[in-house]
């Protein structure tokens, strides 16, 4: 099913990135879900099992880590959900892959702040709804996933009358219809009519076309810069505080009526008296535990009322620690890595001279960015580590844990600078142990904004209401060159006209750049503003860049103008307003 699925998905994700409601040459719904799917089945291939629990197991983890967009998140929530309901399970009928259906849909709605309906969320509750009752009338999961996707179909085409953007311009979700590609792929892997003849006409993803060998665009996340510090020798020994690292389970479902109800807001909160990282997961009777904490025995102590400890075990940190320091750090050549690693960012060289101990950093920034322009502005403004991304390109969850955990610092911030970015920032955030805060930038020049308004010296809560505030101040526009004719919001668009975006709002369509660009300051500016930052793109041309310039001057003589060299592709102008 996983595979077949991320093949259908694979072979069409070009179909659901056209479905983009924006006629921007960037939609990446489909590439988004395709990246993600891929992760999902290199992890099930690396860990083949005829347990069907332990391959969701697999498929799940993979998705997870490699969820990119809003699209992708969601995508590996509702694999994640699908996969807890079949843990420990070596087989499932109907009534189970139902269940678990459902159960995924409930873990993705959490996971989103404020669904929206007519998207993927609702093609993935409707199918799952209807498993749930067609499953009381059969035990076929092939007949059960041919009704899921019907019902996805169905659903898929009443996107439109949920999202009046969708009518508008005449397509359905693209969220939802990567989700019925899945979908029809695991119902053609399980139905026996069409066998061998099916995959005459489509191979199977193993034999021609396996989604883990689909080839990444060459905008593909990396981390930009490569952190120079080895975070062991960051560390003094003395200065580990919380030095036993606990991990153990508490196992309820064998301590009969001896075990009190567990309250695990009040647990943490006793926990976080003597200790930090702290991570409980409860998953029905199960609940594991992981702690930094100074004093282990009161740890257990308090756990015992709950259940049963088992699986415990507790490290010495600062005992690992000298053993790491008595080993000489040493120089890493840049020759011991290859040459694509060194080209994705990927290598972490350490420099530091033996013995030499660092304290970790108060604060760290992580940002996305496409265009080396932009990413230097960042890098020259306290960012410490840019990730390639934006709307053409996605960093993946992998991508921020990755940028996480190079970074050494107590606090750090992410700034995703797109919307379609933020729920992967925040799914790092819940699977590290760190100390993160997301500033929910949705644009370029939001991030810079946020950026510009931090203070090294200030506490953290000041920065991030600081970060936010200045990033909501701030106005945004792009321009760029539509891919399809349309109509949006009253706004006339053909094939190949600049289109003017104010936040997320076309304003203007027009054949001359420049005529464009004049549309889109005029209306950005209509409520005022003392400040115009021009960000130049690749396709920006500079006799152009004059002219708008002169007219800004001539047109709005109070006006500060800024313009400052972005680089971003596909973008030849993205624009601020202050």
């Amino acid at each position: 099913m996983a595979l077949l699925g991320a093949d259908f998905l694979q072979r069409n994700a070009e179909y659901v990135n056209a479905l983009n409601v924006f006629p921007v040459p960037d939609g990446d719904t489909g590439t988004n879900m395709n990246l993600t799917m891929t992760s999902g089945v290199r992890e099930l291939r690396s860990k083949p099992s005829e347990s069907i629990g332990k391959a969701a197991e697999a498929l799940s983890k993979g998705l997870l880590m490699g969820a990119r967009g809003n699209s992708g998140v969601i995508l590996s929530q509702l694999v994640r959900g699908f996969s807890k309901s079949l843990a420990n399970l070596e087989e499932a009928g109907a009534a189970q892959v139902a269940a678990a259906l459902q159960h995924g849909v409930d873990l993705a709605y959490k996971a989103v702040v404020k669904p929206v309906e007519g998207t993927i969320l609702t093609v993935a509750k409707e199918a799952a709804k209807h498993a749930v009752q067609y499953a009381r009338r059969t035990n076929d999961v092939a007949e059960l996933m041919r009704e899921v996707h019907q019902k996805a179909h169905e659903a898929l085409q009443r996107t439109p009358d949920l999202l009046p953007v969708l009518k508008q311009v005449g397509v359905v979700d693209s969220g939802g219809q990567g989700l019925v590609f899945i979908y029809e792929g695991f119902m053609r892997s399980l139905s026996e009519s069409d066998g061998s003849g099916y995959q005459d006409s489509y191979a199977m993803p193993s034999e021609a076309a396996p989604p883990e060998e689909v080839a990444v665009p060459a905008a593909a996340p990396v981390i930009r810069k490569l952190e120079r510090t080895s975070a062991q020798a960051r560390l003094s020994t003395d200065d580990i505080e919380y030095l036993y690292d606990m991990e153990f389970f508490i196992n309820r479902k064998h301590s009969g009526k001896t075990a009190v109800y567990f309250d695990e807001s009040a647990f943490k909160r006793a926990l976080e008296k003597d200790g930090d990282s702290i991570l409980v997961i409860t998953e029905e009777d199960i609940i594991k535990v992981h702690v930094h904490s100074r004093k282990p025995g009161d740890v257990l102590n308090l756990s015992l009322p709950y259940g049963e400890l088992t699986d415990i075990h507790i490290l010495n940190m600062r005992e690992q620690h000298r053993d790491l320091l008595e080993h000489d750090f040493t120089d890493v050549s840049t020759a011991d890595f290859s040459a694509a690693e060194l080209l994705a960012g990927q290598a972490i060289v350490q420099v530091t001279p033996p013995g030499q101990v660092f304290e970790r950093a108060p604060y760290g920034i992580i940002a996305v960015a496409l265009g080396e322009g932009i990413s230097d502005i960042f890098l020259e403004n306290d960012v410490d580590t840019v990730l390639s991304g934006g709307q053409t390109m996605n960093p993946s969850t992998e991508d921020f844990v990755k940028a996480i955990e190079a970074l050494s610092a107590e606090h750090i911030y992410i700034l995703p600078n797109n919307g379609n970015i933020i729920l992967a920032a925040e799914q790092a955030a819940e699977l590290s142990e760190r100390n993160i805060t997301i500033i929910p930038t949705r644009t370029i020049p939001q991030g810079l904004a946020a950026v510009l308004a931090f203070k090294e010296d200030e506490s953290a809560e000041r920065n991030t209401l600081w970060m936010k505030n200045a990033a909501e101040q701030v106005l945004s526009g792009q321009i760029t060159k539509a891919v399809r004719d349309t109509t949006i919001e009253g706004v006339d668009i053909r094939e190949g006209d600049y289109i003017g975006i104010k936040e997320k709002t076309i304003v203007v369509s027009h054949a001359s750049l420049l005529q464009a660009c004049q549309g889109l300051i005029s209306s950005m500016l209509e409520s005022g503003g003392d400040l115009l930052t021009v960000f130049t793109g690749e396709e920006a041309d500079s006799v152009e860049t004059a002219s708008l310039c002169e007219w800004v001057a001539g047109q709005y003589p109070e006006l500060e103008l800024e313009v400052q060299n972005g680089g971003q592709p596909l973008y030849p102008y993205v624009l601020a307003v202050e």
